[in-house]
């Protein structure tokens, strides 16, 4: 027996109850839709705890790992100030057309910037570069290279920076150590990483919910 249908009911009531209509979002959701995009985006209720997160840090400046089609950089672009910045980085040259199509719509297109590329290319790119810190870092792109992103993240962070890496709990796979699936191994390396650096405080939280039984993992840079 599945309780899915009743994971469904409880996330549809807390979205109408305090998510709410939002003609935006549901746009941003209806066109990648057409464009044909995986529907994996954050459920609009984990798409409201991210806005909180990033309001409470008072993030000016916030990195994500993973576009897909702009659903979740709408939600945390929508915490910065006027002068804030976020900068999200998608390797799909279609789903970041559709992204920076959905970020316009939303009136956020000179605060958003979308870069194309692999991942792990763009962040060394950004390391290279010298920009300034991160408040707030959302990883949500392909596991197998969660270590790579969480060691990139940790070099364009400061002491009290969120860094926030979603989908780790892959169903309960996470607990398999004998799990030979590329994206259970890599979450793994991210925990087995994150336990050993001194430079974080962590904690993971199961979730159940429209998008299925998952979870995230939420670390804070010490100084």
């Amino acid at each position: 027996m599945t309780l899915q249908p009743t994971w469904d009911a409880v996330d549809a009531y807390f979205s109408e109850q305090l998510v709410g209509h939002d003609p935006v979002l549901e746009r941003a959701e209806a066109a990648a839709d057409a464009a044909g995009l995986p529907k994996i985006a954050v459920a609009p209720n984990q798409g409201k705890l991210l806005h909180l997160l990033a309001l409470t840090q008072g993030a000016k400046r916030i990195l994500e790992v993973g576009t897909l089609g702009g659903y979740s950089a709408i939600w945390l672009a929508r915490a910065l100030p006027a002068d804030g910045t976020l900068i999200t980085l998608e390797i799909d040259p279609r789903h970041a057309e559709v992204a920076r199509a959905n970020l316009a719509a939303a009136g956020l297109e000179k605060v958003a910037e979308v870069r194309v590329g692999r991942g792990a290319d763009s962040l060394a790119e950004l390391v290279e570069q010298g920009v300034e810190p991160f408040d707030l870092v959302f990883i949500d792109a392909d596991k197998p290279s969660n270590p790579e992103y969480f060691r990139r993240a940790l070099q364009l962070t400061r002491p009290g920076s969120l860094i926030i890496v979603d989908n780790v709990v892959r169903g309960g796979a996470v607990a398999d150590a004998d799990s030979t699936d590329p994206a259970v191994v890599g979450t793994r390396a991210l925990h087995e990483l994150i336990a050993a650096e001194s430079k974080v405080t962590a904690t993971s939280v199961q979730t159940v919910g429209s998008k299925g039984y998952d979870g995230f993992t939420l670390a804070r840079v010490q100084g």
